[in-house]
Parts: C-alpha cells; structure tokens; sequence
C-alpha cells in the first residue's frame, strides 16, 4: 500500500516583532515532526510563513513612520534569520501578504458566499473617537466580564481563555492611545457556523479520532460546540488586508483570522505549482498541524468550516498537534511587555542552537505547562544532555578508537541488549509517528542510559583481555546503538546528529537503518559534542534576561551612571548621552524622511510609473448601458484576480456593446474607486486619442487580444513592487502615457507583457492615451 503523502503546517507567526522561546515551540513541533517523516520515507511537505495582515500590523506601522509593506518585510527577515540559526528546515517559508493569497481567500469567500453560509449584519463596534478609527477586537483592552483580569483583550482573555466580543468588556480603552471608545454602527459580513455545524460534526466524529488529537484539542473543540458557535464576523474596517470581493464592501478587508489560516493554502501555492496535489486530493494526504492552545478553535472549528463550507473537496486537518503554555522564570512570555527571551537573545549567548533545541523538547509542554528557568538549562543540559548522551558516546568511541584501531568488524552481537534496544526503538518510532515528540525524546535519552549502563556493568576494559570476543560483541551493539541515537536525535538535534553520524562514516543513516547492525560500522575521528555549562555563565545571563527588555535597558544605564567614584561625574554625561541619543533618533528620522522624499523625486517618470501604476489585461465578459448616463457603458471584467471588476466608461459614442464584448483591454488596476451616478467605478479602461483633434473627440479602445487576460503590463526593463496602493487620477494623470509608431509608453519604456509583448494603437499611432 503507498504511503500518504504528509503536510505539515505550523501557526503562522505574527510579522510584527520578534518571536520569544515559547512563539518557536510551534515552528521547532512542526520542523521535529517533518524531519522525522522524511527518514521515515514520507513524501513531505512542511510549509510556513508570517502572518502580515490586520490591525497590528497596520498600527504598528503608523507609529514607526512606515507603510505596512515596509513593517512586514523588515521583520520577515528577522523571522526569517532566526529560523534558519535555529536550523529549521521548512521546505518554504512564505507570508500571506501576496497576490495567490488574495485569489485564494477571495475565491474561497466567494464559494462559502454562493452556498450560503455568508449573513450581513449592521453591528455596533467600538470606535476610538482619538485614533478616528474602528478598533479591531485585540486592540480594544480592559476587564474580562468572566474573570475579572484586567488584561483581557477584545477578542480573548488570556487569563481564562474565554473567546470575547470587545463590547462585552468592561471598562474598555483603546490599546493605541488609551481613550475610552464609543460604540458606533458598521455594517459586517460573517461565516454562520451555526449553519455548518452540521457538516462540522460529521467531519469531528471521524477526524479527532482517526486523527489522534491531543487532548487539548478535543477538549477545547466540543466546549465550543457545547455552548453553541454564533456568526463569526470575518470583515474589518481596515485598509492593510485582502480586499472583499463583494458589493457594497469595497472599503472593508477580511479579518485576520479568516485570511490567516488560508495562507497555508497560499504559501504553498507559492512554493509549488503542484499545490493542489496537497491540498485537493485529500485521499492522497494527510494534514498535520502544530499549534498553541490558543488558536486551536480557529484551526479545529473555524477554518474548517470555511473549507467545509465552500463544497470543495480540500485536505482537512488529520492530526492536531496543540501545546500548552511555555513560561518563564515565574511569569509568561510576553512580546508586548518584552519579558522573555527572544529569538535574537539566544543567538547572542554563544549557546549552540542545538543545546537550546534539546532543552525545548526535553520539555515540551505536550500536557501542561512549563516554565523555562535558567538553573534547570544548565542542569538538563549538564545531566542529560553531556552525562547521558555525549558520555555514552564518548566514552564508548574513545575506547573503540584505542583499543580496537576504530573497527571491530562483522561479528556476534550482544542479544541480551539488542533486544533492549529494539523494543525501545519501536517505542520511540512509535511515539513521533502520532507527534508525541517530548516522551519520544525522553525515550531516546532513556536508551542512551541503557547503553550507559550496558557499557559500566560489562567492564570492557576488562573483558578485552579476559574475553576479548564477549567484548567485541557487546562493543558492536553499543557502536550500533550510537548510530541509531545520531540517526533518532537528527530531527531534534540536527547538528549534533551529522557530527555525531560523520564519527561513524554513517551520514546517510535514515530511519530503516535503526536495528540492523549486520554491516561493519568504523569509529573514525571524534571529538566532544557539547560542552559543559558553567555556573558563572548560566549566572550572568539569567540576570541579563530577568525582567522585561525596558528594565533591561534601564540597567545598562544604571551601569553607564556608576562612572567615577570619587565624584561621579560620569552621572551628567549619561544623561546629556540619553538627551543626545533622543535628539539624535530625531534627527535620523528627520533626514531619514529627508532622504525618502530625495529619492522619490530623483526617480524617473517610467520608475515612479512602475511603483505606483497597475495596468492588467483584463477581458470584458459583461456590458450595459448606464441607467443615469447617455455616453456611459457600465463594463464587466475578468481581470484573472478571481473576482469580476465593474468599471464605467465613456465611450458610447464610439463603440457598440458587439464591438467590445469578449475583447481584452488595458485596465488601470490600482485606479481609486469613484462613483459614475450612482455606479462605483473600480479602474478605467486605455485608449488612445487624435492629437490634432479636440480634446475628449476622438477615442480608440486599446484592444491587447493577443495577450492573455491577468497579465500585467510594466515599463520595459521595471517591475511593480509586490503590494500597490490606489493611485489617485491626479497622480496617475502626472504620468502621462500616448502611444509612439502605434506602441503604448511611458518616458520612452514600452508598456509590455512579461513574455516581451507590447500593446499597439491600430489608428492613433502617436497620441496621448488616457
């Protein structure tokens, strides 16, 4: 029987800051879980990326004077250079701030929305009168009305973990500025799960148990169902989002957290053209996802009923994989407060990766809380990591090594402990292949400290003299037993493991090796896999990460005030030096803006056209007149974005309804959306106008038939940038476009396709186009 193919996804970190210790026990569960699969001959696939829309996001940006673009590609690639120090071995790391995740939610809505699963509602939400915007749910704070904690946020209380609506809270303020809100009406779309709870059930009953989720997962799962599931509102007003293709809503995005677990579906059609083999042949799949507690509603009920929702058939979730909460030092993680130890924090204390990916699943908080403390680093690394595993190496190699010139041939082995040995291993096997990584783990440290005792008891110093055969035999099984530790450490230690496998020539060991010691294993050079953590360094610093980033500052100045001590007159260079640091951020930010402002205006004409102009071939596939308007066409069109785009045109006068429908035209794509009498207009149409004949009398529709619709047209040798803005008429008029021996530029560029394709006037071979 072929095996299933095996997808596996992690929760898609926020982009906005920086990922502690407890945000990387997802992305560490899933790299683990993928890394076991592929030696296990699985065909795998292990997809991730950030999370880049919402509120936060947008937020964020305004006060750090950048656009949301800009906020996101600077922290994925901080996300992006932790993962890869961290040495996790995504198959493709995306974010869902690209073109394929707008078609795919937006197709997806549109599915869910023609099956009726989509209601409107005129709501009240909260409106922050100082920020002068709607709040979005986190960004409301104050008092759970279940618990009494004063942190609850409006779409959950961490404290209790109750799902709210941010009118329930009591004593609300705006998490931006602090004002009180007032409650104004907005109108909403939202996914009625009531509706689909029907389709929801019958898909629970089989997936939870086929699918041997943890017990969080269920437990969390039927609360839900049990005090009933409401409409979940999946619409913001927002601008940083994926637009709703529906009318009536063209100001509004979807919410983050209907778009969000869609980017998995994304970002792997980012990855592979191939991606509906993963995610629309689910008899051929099975889908593992590895999630904190808090987001297991969204991935158990919500996404699910989207998919389900939508009638297509789609890879659903098969395993879920869903921790507790990692704390540390007697208190949470927390981003926001900067409390805890960040991605960036660990590379700088010289610790190898490895060292802090032992500790991480040595401890994974499979069933219930840990809390990381640095006095238990240093004694699980010292005790198990260095006295247990890198002890039965070492000593047991060494003694290979001179006594035996590193080889010990073919020969008897020592049942007794290869029976051992295999029963754990098949144990071990069997706990990773239902995600059980921390009791996995702890069962491959178990079986490093059966061949630890197997080495003391059997005396092979002795025996080698004694019974020089009976040592030989228990030396191969324990030789045998190191290459399938290097082999089971490799999805938790991957360093260590081709260190440790490159000792016994075996860096290609996979999974279907562990048991066989039939073949002659060679003890080659070898060295220390780890070193031991000292009590001064473990000391220093856990004092330089106690507290939140602000105390720890704050302490680097006190440090700096302590100067001269006689008289202390380091005390006002420091604080002239924190004046001066404040001045001078001014003042970078100043010329900062300064220089933004130089290099938008040193730009060319063609390169400011590339960043801010849109022009997509897009078919027309619907045409009318306008009800209010004699010269006006109201156009239907295809423009390959997986939703129809209405435009109002001009040009009856010149053309009949016969002469434009089913041709492909130019659309100003990122044009501002107005309103034609009562029409909104999203866009205008390309044409070409008589430059001897007065102004808006001649007019000539540039057709682009022999370029595909959905293609998107630059100026030669450019590119647009992977997010645009609206352009204003204004802005876009500033740019002017005409045609040149009949082909369409702009400041001397050809407008082409990526194929080289140009677009060509057939009457008004030199004129201006608009």
């Amino acid at each position: 029987m072929t095996k299933k193919k095996r997808l596996v996804t992690s929760a898609l970190p926020y982009v906005n800051n920086i990922p502690h210790l407890g945000n990387l026990t997802q992305v560490l569960s899933a790299d683990v879980f993928a890394r076991f699969c592929r030696l296990r001959g699985y065909e795998t696939l292990y997809v991730c990326g950030t999370d880049e829309y919402g509120t936060a996001t947008e937020t964020r940006a305004a006060k750090e004077g950048v656009s949301p673009r800009e906020l996101c590609d600077h922290y994925h690639a901080i996300h992006e250079e932790i993962y890869k120090w961290f040495n996790i071995a995504f198959d493709y790391f995306g974010r869902t701030s690209t073109p394929k995740q707008t078609q795919i939610v937006q197709d997806i809505f549109k599915a869910v929305d023609d099956a009726g699963y989509i209601t409107e509602k005129e709501t009240e939400q909260l409106y922050c009168p100082h920020c002068e915007r709607f709040l979005a749910d986190r960004f409301v704070e104050g008092t759970c009305p279940h618990c009494g904690s004063t942190d609850a946020r409006g779409d959950q209380c961490d404290a209790c973990q109750t799902l709210l609506e941010p009118t329930e809270l009591l004593n609300p303020r705006c998490g931006v500025c602090g004002t009180t809100p007032i409650v104004k009406k907005t109108k909403h779309l939202y996914l009625d799960l009531p509706k689909v709870l029907p389709l929801l059930e019958d898909w629970l009953k089989d997936a939870s148990v086929d699918g041997f989720w943890a017990k969080n997962a269920i437990q969390v799962t039927k609360s839900w169902i049990r005090d009933g599931l409401k409409e979940r509102c999946i619409t913001r007003d927002l601008k940083w989002g994926i637009p709703v293709p529906k009318e009536g809503y063209e100001d509004k995005v979807f919410y983050v957290w209907f778009d969000a677990p869609i980017g998995y579906i994304s970002i792997s059609a980012n990855y592979t053209d191939d991606w509906k083999d993963w995610w629309q042949k689910p008899e051929n799949v099975d889908l593992f996802q590895f999630i904190g507690k808090d987001n297991i509603p969204f991935h158990t009920v919500i996404f699910p009923s989207t998919l389900l929702a939508s009638g297509k058939k789609w890879t659903m979730l098969h395993h879920m994989s869903s921790t507790e909460y990692l704390n540390y030092e007697g208190g949470k993680f927390s981003k926001s407060k900067g409390i805890g130890i960040f991605g960036n924090d660990v590379q700088e204390t010289g610790i190898p990766a490895d060292v802090w990916r032992f500790y991480m699943f040595y401890n994974r908080p499979e069933n219930s809380d840990f809390t990381f403390t640095w006095k238990d680093f240093q004694e699980k690394v010292n005790g198990e990591l260095i006295g247990n595993l890198s002890n039965l190496v070492n000593r047991t190699l060494t003694f290979v090594k001179r006594f035996f010139d590193g080889n010990l041939g073919t020969g008897a082995l020592d049942e007794e402990l290869l029976c051992q040995i295999k029963e754990k291993e098949a144990e071990i096997t069997d706990l990773l292949e239902h995600a059980e990584e921390r009791d996995a783990f702890r069962a491959v440290f178990a079986l490093s400290s059966i061949g630890n005792k197997a080495f003391q008891d059997s005396e092979p110093w002795k025996l080698r003299n004694s019974d020089p055969e009976k040592a030989k035999a228990i030396l191969r099984t324990l030789v045998g037993l190191i290459r399938d530790l290097g082999v089971m450490i490799q999805p938790y230690m991957p360093t260590a493991s081709r260190t440790l496998l490159g000792f016994l020539g075996c860096e290609d060991a996979d999974w279907s090796c562990l048991g066989d010691y039939s073949k002659a294993i060679s003890v080659g050079d070898i060295g220390l896999l780890f070193t031991k953590l000292e009590d001064a360094k473990i000391e220093e610093l856990r004092l330089r990460y106690s507290g939140s980033q602000q105390e720890r500052e704050d302490r680097k100045m006190e440090e700096e005030k302590k100067g001269c001590p006689c008289c202390g007159c380091e005390n006002d260079k420091v604080a002239d030096k924190s004046a001066d640091k404040s001045a001078a951020k001014k003042e970078a930010a100043k010329l900062a803006a300064q220089a933004a402002r130089e290099a938008e205006e040193n730009k060319s004409i063609a390169q400011k056209f590339a960043d801010k102009v849109k022009l997509t071939v897009s078919k027309i596939t619907k045409i009318e007149r306008h009800p209010n308007g004699d010269i006006l066409y109201i156009l239907g069109l295809d423009t390959g974005e997986g939703e129809e785009r209405t435009i109002v045109s001009s040009i009856v006068p010149y053309y009949t309804e016969e002469e434009l429908l089913g041709h492909n035209i130019v659309l100003v794509n990122n044009l501002k959306p107005a309103n034609f009498r009562g029409v909104k207009s999203r866009g205008m149409l390309l044409a070409a106008q008589d430059p001897n004949a007065p102004e808006h009398s001649t007019c000539e529709v540039l057709f682009a038939d022999d370029i595909p619709f959905g293609t998107n047209l630059v100026p030669e040798g450019l590119s647009n940038p992977e997010e645009m803005c609206y352009v204003k008429p204004d802005h876009f008029f500033d740019m002017p476009l005409y045609t040149q021996d009949g082909i369409l530029k702009v400041d001397g560029h050809a407008l082409v396709s990526p194929e080289g394709k140009t677009v060509l006037a057939k009457k008004y071979l030199n004129g201006q186009v608009g």
